[in-house]
């Protein structure tokens, strides 16, 4: 069973009219996934996943006898992952369910963290979703967008170009289209990661100026090469940019090591990169940093 974005949950609420998520409220010790992850029980499908096996199994369960209950229902499970679930993780989950309809699907999409009842057990994601900026539709942003939408991000996409927007765009991401792309850098979130890979290496360094000079961000990529990076970096310094501000962008984008330039191996690298990225920055707030 695939993961999916809540974005994709929620479509399928609309569609399929009523359903029960199934949230993982809270993760102890060793689980196979984490608070915040959730999956959708409708009367004819399961979408994502809260980790699989016996756990899983019991859930969708407890979820399918629950469609039959009035809107609002709502029940919780803990579950320990251990010999009576035929599993040996040892850790515990606790699980809540509640029974939606379509008119709920907005709690699943909305940007920011939502509780499905007052009152009842934390519901909340675990802190909002980053926002992760791309500049072009191109082959490689359209595989890149293709390969980020089921992840934990909240995309912006934004194109020069009229028709260059595939159709249909993965649901629940924004798409802008604008002559002046560089001016959404400053609308964007102070720690977004920022993806440059627009049609053009003039458009690219107007907008990794404007993010640089804007200096709020949580990560700035630049498709290319080290040759590229470098024409860039002597560009940015003869418009006035100082080293440390320069020393900020990163070019070639994802994993170290992976040469491969087929648009959709680049995707998998970069989208690994940000989550890697993402768990860094995350660790480096719980602890304060």
């Amino acid at each position: 069973m695939a993961d999916m974005g809540r974005a994709t949950l929620a479509a399928a609420l609309r569609e399929d009219g009523r359903g029960v998520l199934v949230l993982i409220a809270s993760a102890r010790g060793s689980t196979p996934r984490e608070a915040g992850a959730a999956m959708l029980v409708t009367p004819s499908r399961t979408l994502g996943t809260i980790g699989g096996g016996a756990a899983e199994h019991r859930a969708i369960a407890a979820a399918r006898e629950m469609l039959g209950q009035p809107p609002g229902a709502r029940a919780e499970i803990a579950l320990s992952l251990g010999p009576a679930l035929d599993q040996c993780c040892g850790g515990r989950l606790s699980l809540a369910l509640a029974r939606l309809d379509a008119a709920d699907a907005g709690r699943l999409d909305a940007p920011t963290p939502f509780v499905l009842w007052p009152g009842g057990p934390e519901l909340a994601a675990p802190g909002r979703a980053r926002q992760v900026v791309v500049y072009g539709a191109g082959h490689v942003g359209q595989a890149l967008v293709a390969a980020l939408s089921p992840l934990p991000f909240r995309l912006v996409w934004i194109e020069t170009r009229p028709s260059t927007f595939p159709d249909p765009v993965p649901p629940g991401i924004e798409t802008r289209l604008t002559p002046l792309p560089e001016a959404e850098a400053a609308t964007a979130d102070a720690d977004a990661f920022h993806l440059v890979l627009t049609h053009s290496h003039a458009v690219d360094l107007e907008i990794v100026e404007a993010v640089l000079r804007r200096g709020e961000f949580g990560h700035l990529g630049l498709i290319g090469s080290t040759t590229k990076r470098a024409t860039f970096a002597r560009r940015l310094a003869e418009h006035g940019l100082p080293p440390a501000a320069i020393a900020r962008l990163a070019c070639p984008i994802g994993l170290p090591g992976l040469s491969d330039k087929r648009p959709a191996v680049i995707a998998a690298s970069v989208a690994a990169d940000l989550l890697l990225r993402d768990r860094a920055a995350a660790l480096r707030l719980a602890r304060g940093a």
